[in-house]
């Protein structure tokens, strides 16, 4: 009898691109919307430089699209009344214009560790609607001294420490295959 070997295929991580819009999708948008409007305002009171910036670009309304999420936000950095408000997939919402990419992929960008520029000649980031706005937010980011998402996840208190730590660890088990 002769013995047949098969070989293994070699190892594949699991892709997690779907992961959190799978976890995320029962969630209620009342119940992510008061921590948004949270992290929009401690943005704006910590970091009020990003919103001066922005000048006449300021009252626009960004359409933010992590594509892996079950939701949009727009985003309107007036930096009187700032607003970061969830909708669902598929609503018809007014935006000027619309920056799209996964979750990971829009966090490092705004945090400067991703540069937008490469993002979006690989497809990793899709821009829509009103170039200058979007320039212009960019521009006011990329001025920034020091982290960013430090401030957004400052702005969530007792959860600020396990929501760093499980944003880290996601970025170590991140790989360009399973982000997209």
């Amino acid at each position: 009898m002769t013995e047949t070997i098969v070989a293994k295929p070699p190892f594949t991580p699991p892709d997690l691109s779907r992961l959190p819009r799978f976890l995320l999708a029962p969630l209620p948008l009342p119940i992510v919307q008061p921590v948004l409007a949270r992290i929009v305002t401690h943005v704006a009171k910590t970091r009020p430089e990003v919103f001066e910036r922005l000048g006449a670009c300021a009252r626009r309304r960004y359409l933010i699209d992590p594509t892996n999420l079950p939701f949009v936000m727009v985003l309107v950095p007036d930096p009187v009344r700032p607003s970061l408000t969830a909708y669902r997939r598929g609503a018809d919402i007014a935006h000027d214009c619309s920056i799209a990419g996964t979750f990971l992929t829009l966090l490092d960008m705004i945090d400067g560790r991703l540069d937008g520029d490469a993002l979006f000649f690989s497809r990793d980031l899709k821009l829509n609607g009103d170039t200058e706005a979007i320039v212009t937010l960019r521009n006011a980011m990329d001025d920034l001294e020091g982290s960013i998402v430090e401030n957004v996840v400052g702005a969530l208190g007792p959860a600020s420490a396990p929501a760093m730590q499980a944003l880290q660890k996601l970025r170590k088990i991140r790989t360009p295959d399973n982000d997209r």
